[in-house]
């Protein structure tokens, strides 16, 4: 595997995974991680990273070939729309915004919410809003509709519990986090240098702020997801 690992090492760095955050910020439970420092910058060691990468990218191939369901986490606004649109690319759900406390732990109330929306959307385009309703209750059932999508439009195809969880950046997602691991759902986390990765059980230590980074790494979960997926077709 080294040619395959000096060929990901070789990707990361283009892509500036290696950048982490400054060493004050630095977790106990990345320091094997960290390559150096410079100008009070930690330097994380990618020869470490690419070795977590492929097994995190064996394990989303798994996850494929089964057909499960993963759900995307990554509300930074500077990585969201990646987030958004890889999840979109594979038709699984994300949370590209605002992590909603119960989001899972809580699913039953969060369906409900969900069929909240689609029954408010259904009846606005079938005209029957304007049947029911007069001009100002309307525009608040608008407002209700607009919340309820910003909130809930990224999941409402989720009819179960996520079998796994993809999240970039665990600390700023912490909640997420928590809530899949108290309900034992796997997670894979692209975590810089300030995440905790004891509570991740596929860290992949990256630089999770740059675009370009996460792009890269989030392209290869797909492509494992997607490979994974094709492999479970052509065997059927």
């Amino acid at each position: 595997m080294p040619d395959q690992n000096q060929a990901i090492i070789d990707a990361l760095f283009k892509v500036g995974a290696h950048y982490g955050y400054v060493r004050s910020r630095r977790h106990a439970t990345q320091k094997k991680y960290i390559f150096g420092t410079k100008n009070q910058v930690d330097i994380l060691d990618l020869t470490l990273t690419a070795p977590v990468l492929a097994d995190a990218l064996a394990y989303v191939r798994a996850l494929g070939a089964a057909g499960k369901v993963v759900l995307f986490v990554g509300g930074k606004p500077e990585i969201a729309d990646i987030v958004r649109r890889t999840a979109s690319e594979l038709g699984m759900p994300y949370v590209a915004g605002r992590w909603l406390g119960g989001t899972v732990s809580n699913f039953t109330e969060i369906k409900k919410r969900i069929q909240r929306m689609k029954d408010l959307v259904d009846e606005r385009e079938r005209g029957v809003l304007a049947q029911k309703y007069t001009k100002k209750e309307r525009l608040l059932l608008d407002r209700e509709i607009v919340r309820l999508e910003e909130n809930f439009s990224g999941i409402q195809s989720l009819e179960k519990m996520p079998d796994a969880f993809i999240v970039v950046d665990t600390k700023r997602e912490n909640n997420a986090v928590l809530e899949a691991r108290g309900l034992g759902i796997p997670i894979v986390g692209v975590a810089n240098s300030d995440c905790d990765i004891s509570l991740i059980s596929h860290p992949i230590v990256a630089n999770d702020a740059s675009r370009d980074s996460v792009s890269y790494i989030l392209g290869e979960i797909a492509s494992a997801y997607a490979e994974g997926r094709s492999g479970k077709a052509e065997a059927a």
